[in-house]
């Protein structure tokens, strides 16, 4: 699992980079798409080096947010709304969820709104998810181990049907950057429903450890029931944490 780093225990976690800004290059004989895969081959190249452990000290997440380092990163590369709304066609993302039921008294996410990454929109994760149990995903495109996770993730999503809601979160870092998070999604072969959470308010309402993947279980009344920061290997070992601290069977 990679870890976002804090002050005391920067050298054992994992964090993401901050390299320059990419500039986008003047037109040539590379058609735009073409262009956009090599900076995002290029940024993940520079993720997997800057986050590779450099030092010694334990595992625990403790130390320098990379939200608070100074200067662009990789992620904030920008490109130009018909970039973005063809990458949203690619990824071909499931619309965020909407149970119509009402939220619990007890439900952390009430009130919690996040963009949801399929249109863009304002999305009210609390009312949107209410009523019904959730796996939450917390993931991250300079995530290695997510690459591999988020696709069983979604197969076993297709599983659960509407027993379960399978909600992808996009960690804070990394999150002001819907066309990064696009294309992983689309190259992943992943359509989850997804929301951003630019400003940690999701993560901040699931007590979520800054590890990712982690994975968070949500009861029907919106309370959480168990925080699992590890990686599943398949859709079984999902179903088989759904069963046992929620009392659905998948």
């Amino acid at each position: 699992m990679n870890q976002t780093p804090t002050d005391a225990d920067s050298g054992a976690a994992e964090s993401e980079p901050g390299p320059p800004e990419p500039s986008r290059p003047p037109g040539g004989r590379f058609p735009a798409s073409a262009r956009w895969t090599l900076v995002f081959i290029v940024v993940m190249i520079a993720l997997v080096v800057a986050i590779w452990p450099r030092g010694g000290g334990d595992d625990t997440a403790g130390g320098s947010d990379p939200a608070t380092a100074t200067g662009p990163k990789a992620t904030d590369a920008q490109v130009d709304e018909g970039q973005l709304a063809q990458a949203r066609r690619d990824a071909a993302l499931e619309p965020c969820p909407q149970t119509g039921l009402p939220v619990g008294p007890a439900s952390v996410l009430a009130g919690v709104t996040a963009p949801c990454l399929a249109d863009g929109k304002p999305y009210d994760v609390g009312a949107g998810t209410a009523g019904k149990p959730m796996v939450v995903n917390m993931w991250a495109v300079w995530c290695l181990p997510c690459r591999r996770e988020l696709p069983e993730m979604a197969d076993y999503a297709q599983r659960a049907g509407d027993k379960v809601t399978v909600l992808a979160v996009h960690a804070q870092e990394g999150a002001q950057n819907p066309y990064l998070a696009l294309r992983f999604l689309a190259e992943n072969n992943v359509h989850l429903p997804v929301v951003l959470d630019p400003d940690a308010r999701i993560a901040g309402a699931l007590k979520a450890p800054r590890v990712f993947p982690s994975t968070i279980l949500v009861r029907a009344d919106g309370t959480v029931a168990k925080v699992l920061p590890q990686v599943f290997d398949d859709p079984d070992q999902i179903a088989a944490a759904v069963h046992q601290y929620l009392g659905v069977t998948t």
